[in-house]
């Protein structure tokens, strides 16, 4: 099993992280794991204000940071009380990006948690700008979090392809989520059969293809579940035909999910210098949280 052992949970300050130090913090409360929550105070921000003041201004700066820091720390006490959980709480002043990634290979965290978006106003349909390019260069498992966290989460939707990572996302599922109902999607389409269509291949020819390719996908799925050794944990198996995006957010309110889990990249190569684009999509338009895996199968 893909064992979480430390989450690092960040924070702006925002409404919307706020929300993801909550999740963070339940979910270590509930599967026992280490938590930290971090702070990156912009470098430019800060010596730009600095230049403003003519004098004083190194005093400028550490009332600025004591500030920050004394706001973090609040915020660490305040959800840690609830949850029970304690938190070692890192912040740093420079490049969000990198003090980011550095901080998380200090502690070797298993899982990131974050908002799906920040402090700015702008680009509210989309993911937040820190989000996004922390999710095409970081190869940690990433969870996403879009709704306030009331309770443990109930029912994951996952995507599967049948990769060697689909079992990596079925594990860390049952991680995430060690009591809920894990519901796998496997979306298939006949292949060539916008070509086979075109070339006159009747309509009765092509559902007996989609029947056979359907079959084949429910067997590849319960050998799926077998591989990833999920115990005991509740299963329910979909195989449908059609666009991948548009079912996945469909079943994802069909199912009345509040998670899903899903590969960060796709089979060919360009999917794999990119985040894909089916995650991506789902990233924008799911209601749901989204935990984005990443690990490269051992």
């Amino acid at each position: 099993m893909s064992e979480i052992r430390t989450l690092l949970a960040t924070t702006d300050l925002s409404a919307h992280s706020r929300h993801a130090v909550v999740r963070a913090a339940m979910l270590a409360a509930e599967i026992g794991s280490r938590m930290a929550l971090s702070h990156v105070i912009g470098a430019g921000g800060l010596e730009q204000l600095r230049r403003l003041f003519l004098s004083g201004t190194n005093e400028v700066g550490e009332r600025l940071l004591d500030e920050v820091r004394g706001e973090v720390r609040e915020l660490a006490d305040e959800v840690g009380a609830r949850h029970q959980v304690g938190m070692d709480v890192h912040l740093v002043v420079g490049a969000v990006l990198p003090e980011l990634g550095a901080y998380a290979d200090a502690i070797d965290a298993d899982l990131l948690v974050l908002g799906a978006r920040g402090a700015s106003p702008m680009r509210e349909w989309m993911l937040g700008s820190t989000t996004e390019r922390l999710l095409r260069k970081t190869r940690r498992p990433m969870l996403v979090v879009k709704q306030i966290a009331h309770e443990t989460y109930r029912r994951v939707l996952v995507p599967v392809d049948f990769s060697p990572r689909s079992i990596e996302a079925l594990r860390f599922a049952r991680n995430v989520a060690p009591k809920a109902e894990l519901i796998l999607l496997h979306v298939f389409e006949v292949p060539f059969e916008g070509k086979l269509r075109y070339a006159g291949v009747e309509d009765a020819a092509l559902s007996s293809l989609r029947v056979t390719a359907k079959r084949e996908a429910v067997e590849r799925m319960n050998q799926l579940i077998a591989d990833a050794e999920l115990g005991d944990a509740p299963v329910r198996r979909i195989v449908m035909h059609g666009d991948a995006p548009s079912i996945i957010l469909n079943q994802e309110q069909e199912q009345d999910c509040d998670l899903i889990v899903i590969g960060k990249r796709g089979a060919g190569l360009i999917e794999e210098m990119l985040l894909g684009s089916v995650t991506k999509h789902i990233l924008a338009q799911s209601s749901a949280d989204v935990l984005v895996t990443d690990r490269a199968p051992a």
